[in-house]
């Protein structure tokens, strides 16, 4: 989301981060090998199932993926692996998401902490051989990877840096990552903009939704993310429009207030479902599940990443993880 009047702002915010990255200590080393997966926005990017998707094709290759992440938001400041049964309260949505079982695998080995190192050590203490996955990773420097995945969207490119915008770093950061990953059906808008600041290679994701079937007549969608106008066109461009619309903050936790307001506009659009993404329904408790299935039911839309050219990408990543 663009926010134009705080550009002025802008600037201060540059500044402080030219100063943070000068003042960074080097880099920790973990003792086995790390993939980060980041962007240059603060969310909104599709980092979530990319990790799902990189997490599986390391199991597909006998290796051991664990998932190191913030957390964000989560109550808890301890660092602890992530119970796939507990709640996003205490380990935040993301992390929880990735926990619990998906069509891809059986639930991945989480771990979560504002220190990734410790989070690593945690992993490597229960699984001596793993390969971490640092989850939305790109800027958080203090921990050494062995291979730098940036997410780049169309959206990155007319947006603004923080706080007028969602970018944490501009374009030219793309100079960092040592591969690029771009959304098939924007790859040809995009490689020309990569081009310019990198000579990394270009790796394409395929992302397709996880839709229910049969598909709910009139939906009425609501999500909590970055950039809920692109979850609210996937709806139209697979065939299910919603008939109105509620966005909340990124990472918002829901209470009984929202949904009763998701209830009211439900019935004044006169929606025959709601819908909403995966990422925030392990968020909705029974007690707030219920409360908005009493208007209508409630159907989950996932979302699956694939690489076109896998061989290719595992090529690029098997050097790096001896």
């Amino acid at each position: 989301m663009r926010r134009p009047l705080l550009l002025p702002l802008v600037p201060l915010y540059a500044a402080g981060q030219a100063i943070e990255n000068a003042l960074r200590p080097a880099p920790k080393r973990l003792t086995r090998p790390l993939i980060s997966v980041g962007s240059l926005s603060a969310g909104g990017a599709g980092k979530t199932p990319v990790v799902q998707a990189l997490a599986t094709l390391l199991e597909q290759h006998n290796l051991t993926p664990t998932i190191l992440t913030r957390g964000y938001g989560r109550s808890s400041s301890l660092v602890e692996r992530v119970d796939p049964t507990g709640t996003a309260t205490r380990f935040g949505d993301e992390p929880l998401l990735l926990a619990q079982p998906a069509p891809t695998h059986a639930g991945l080995p989480v771990y979560v902490a504002s220190d990734r190192q410790a989070a690593g050590r945690l992993a490597e203490s229960e699984h001596p051989t793993a390969i971490h996955i640092l989850d939305d990773g790109f800027q958080h420097r203090r921990l050494h990877r062995d291979v730098d995945l940036l997410l780049l969207t169309a959206e990155d490119l007319h947006d603004h840096l923080i706080p007028a915008g969602n970018l944490r770093e501009p374009l030219r950061a793309l100079r960092r990552a040592h591969a690029i990953l771009l959304r098939e059906e924007e790859a040809e808008a995009l490689r020309p903009y990569v081009a310019h600041h990198t000579k990394a290679p270009i790796h394409l994701i395929l992302r397709t939704p996880i839709l229910p079937k049969p598909h709910p007549e009139r939906p009425f969608a609501f999500c909590a993310l970055a950039r809920p106008q692109s979850f609210y066109k996937s709806l139209t461009a697979a065939g299910l429009p919603p008939t109105a619309t509620l966005s909340f903050p990124d990472h918002h936790p829901y209470t009984f207030q929202n949904i009763r307001k998701l209830c009211l506009l439900a019935q004044q659009s006169q929606a025959g479902a709601f819908v909403t993404t995966a990422k925030d329904a392990v968020k909705l408790t029974p007690a707030l599940r219920k409360s908005l299935e009493e208007i209508a039911p409630l159907h989950v839309v996932g979302l699956t990443v694939t690489f076109l050219d896998e061989p290719a990408l595992w090529s690029f990543l098997a050097p790096h993880l001896s």
